[in-house]
């Protein structure tokens, strides 16, 4: 499995690690991911999803409710 959020889509970024002499070389930016397991209370069951470190302070500031109501809607959720 892919290293994605399931709730924000959220994907490993691409860059240049840049040494003192200013060669580059390219690397990857991981996304903080976190496996957690979130109650829906309307579905009353447990899912388990991979979020970033953001999308677990997204969900706890609007809610899991609203957050898999967002990501279904984007087409992350199923």
């Amino acid at each position: 499995m892919s290293r994605v959020c399931e709730l924000t889509g959220k994907k490993a970024m691409v860059g240049n690690n840049v040494s003192h002499a200013m060669n580059r070389t390219r690397r990857k930016f991981s996304v903080n991911l976190i496996k957690k397991r979130f109650y829906l209370p309307e579905e009353d069951k447990w899912i388990t999803l991979k979020v970033s470190a953001s999308a677990l302070k997204s969900v706890n500031r609007l809610g899991i409710t609203e957050m898999v109501k967002r990501a279904r809607k984007d087409g992350f959720i199923k």
